[in-house]
């Protein structure tokens, strides 16, 4: 983005009009701000909102490449042009739809390229579609748009793989794997020298929300995943009265502080107190005098201390409001949770009655979410019977929404056991002898995924082959010895990558787990989904599959 738009822009020193739709909004957000903007003389627009026609000026219009985008173009040059010309950057831009545009406008456009960008960076190894409503178009019974959509999740992979340079082997459990694998094959099909690009040391694996229903809905007690579980973080920013006054915390990158802390246990949390301290004592004068010299050098460092300070107190507030949720009731359903989804308690022993677990959570006054969470966890330990199901839906007070529960079944998670029901449950990694909180004993299926694949441990039946993989993951163990030879950030994402795509969100447990890897096996593992989920954000998700088809994405 900042070599091609944005230095095109530089190409001009009169000031420029740059028009976004929602999604290219929050790309370019990611990369950076207003002021920026405003400094390369660039004032923003809204592609969908009424504008007033400033015919002397030419615009630069950033899009997805989607008929409404399209459409919102023409309508700008049609009948009576808004500006004097266009230039025109797409995500990426299928002919039809081109063809459309210079139908129109051709005669206005003076530059239309593609920028291989149509993923949202999320944080340093996470990535999104920024498409929530996939999850309803894939997994609905009353889809109409499921091929299309795929389609268009299948052109943002390749956009991410083409944006890392990989081409990689890729394993799966779906037709997405296929359509990924023959759009790579045509990007990649000459490079700029005119010869064909090779494998690269990469792996992308497919999988399914249905994978591991339980990581999304468990109560996590890592400080993000409990931070967006309990606290209502709406566009990644955190918001706190105080005092009769609100304050604000974006909670990214740009925060080394939350960059630190996002995956400590709470309990490790608790340390932010400590740190103030620290920092507030760093700062005062050993001998107490104030010399000019001082406080020239003090007023320098002002307001990098003011914004540390900043980070902290907002750190400590939501550590605090984490806590607060954690001893009014997460804390006891924890224990019921970990006991239902680990299958055995603290201790080691096995739980032989799974309901006797559950019960204290169904009698206990619990939110109608908790107490969905703690039955489907009960559900997903051994499955039930229709009768019982009935019983579970009453006491959950649900009748009227059963949805919650049955739709489960949507994702190919058994819900009711039949005669012929016959569940072969993932054999998990021993993790036993891994030092672990009691209350966080269980460990998402997708990180013994991530350690499988990079040991070359995946059953071939379970995880095909769409296309063979380079001979390092071919049980060579080049792979391993290449990891451990990186030891610095820019040596790992050199090394073999491991790219992980879920079909239908991934959770911030799961997310956790590409940087747990990454750290311990010194390479870049890099996750990607359709969005971000939280466990009420799923279970919504879930329920909604009954409905009738939602507008499309594409």
């Amino acid at each position: 983005i900042q070599d091609t738009i944005i230095a095109d822009c530089r190409k001009s020193e009169i000031w420029k009009i740059l028009i976004l739709d929602p999604f290219t909004t929050k790309l370019l957000s990611t990369c950076c701000k207003m002021s920026d903007l405003m400094a390369e003389k660039i004032t923003v627009e809204d592609l969908y909102k009424s504008r007033e026609p400033v015919p002397e000026m030419k615009a630069i219009y950033f899009m997805t490449p989607t008929s409404k985008c399209v459409e919102a173009f023409i309508a700008d040059f049609k009948t009576k042009p808004k500006y004097k010309a266009a230039y025109v950057y797409f995500t990426d831009c299928p002919d039809d739809l081109f063809n459309n545009m210079k139908l129109y406008c051709a005669k206005y456009i003076r530059v239309c390229k593609e920028i291989n960008i149509s993923f949202m960076p999320q944080e340093a190894q996470v990535f999104t579609c920024g498409n929530p409503g996939a999850f309803r178009s894939i997994y609905s019974p009353k889809s109409q748009d499921k091929r299309k959509t795929l389609e268009t999740l299948a052109d943002q992979l390749v956009t991410l793989c083409a944006t890392l340079d990989e081409y990689p082997g890729i394993r799966y459990k779906r037709i997405l794997a296929e359509m990924v694998d023959n759009r790579l094959a045509r990007h990649y099909e000459l490079d700029d020298s005119g010869k064909k690009k090779e494998k690269t040391q990469a792996q992308l694996l497919i999988l399914e929300r249905g994978f591991d229903p339980v990581s999304p809905i468990l109560h996590e007690l890592t400080y993000q995943a409990m931070a967006y579980d309990l606290i209502d973080i709406k566009n990644d920013t955190y918001y706190k009265s105080r005092d009769g006054s609100e304050k604000q915390a974006k909670l990214n990158e740009d925060d080394m502080l939350w960059v630190k802390l996002r995956h400590k246990h709470i309990a490790e949390v608790s340390q932010i107190p400590k740190m103030l301290k620290e920092i507030s004592a760093s700062k005062k004068q050993p001998d107490g005098k104030i010399t000019i010299s001082n406080l020239a050098q003090m007023m320098k460092k002002m307001p990098a201390f003011r914004k540390q300070m900043t980070e902290k107190t907002i750190h400590l507030q939501l550590a605090e409001d984490c806590m607060k949720h954690y001893g009014e009731n997460v804390e006891k359903l924890c224990k019921a949770e970990q006991d239902l989804a680990v299958g055995s308690d603290v201790d080691g022993v096995k739980v032989k009655d799974p309901m006797r677990t559950l019960l204290p959570v169904l009698l206990n006054p619990y939110s109608k979410y908790d107490k969905i969470r703690a039955v489907l966890l009960y559900i997903f330990s051994l499955s039930t019977t229709e009768e019982n199901l009935h019983k579970l839906i009453e006491h959950v007070k649900i009748e009227g929404e059963p949805e919650f529960i049955q739709n489960w079944k949507e994702l190919g998670v058994p819900i009711i056991t039949t005669p012929s029901f016959f569940s072969r449950k993932p054999t998990r990694r021993d993790r036993n002898q891994d030092e672990t909180y009691s209350l966080s004993r269980w460990t998402p299926v997708i990180k013994d995924v991530m350690e499988d694949a990079v040991e070359n441990k995946l059953d071939t039946k379970e995880w095909p082959h769409q296309s063979e993989c380079p001979a390092a993951w071919n049980g060579s163990g080049a792979v391993a010895r290449q990891k451990h030879r990186a030891s610095t950030q820019e040596d790992r994402r050199t090394g073999s990558r491991l790219i992980i795509f879920v079909i239908g969100g991934i959770s911030c447990s799961e997310m956790r787990c590409a940087y747990e890897v990454t750290k311990a096996v010194k390479s870049c593992e890099v996750i990607i989904s359709s969005h971000i989920l939280t466990p009420t954000i799923l279970l919504d998700d879930i329920k909604a599959l009954s409905k009738g088809p939602m507008e499309s994405f594409t």
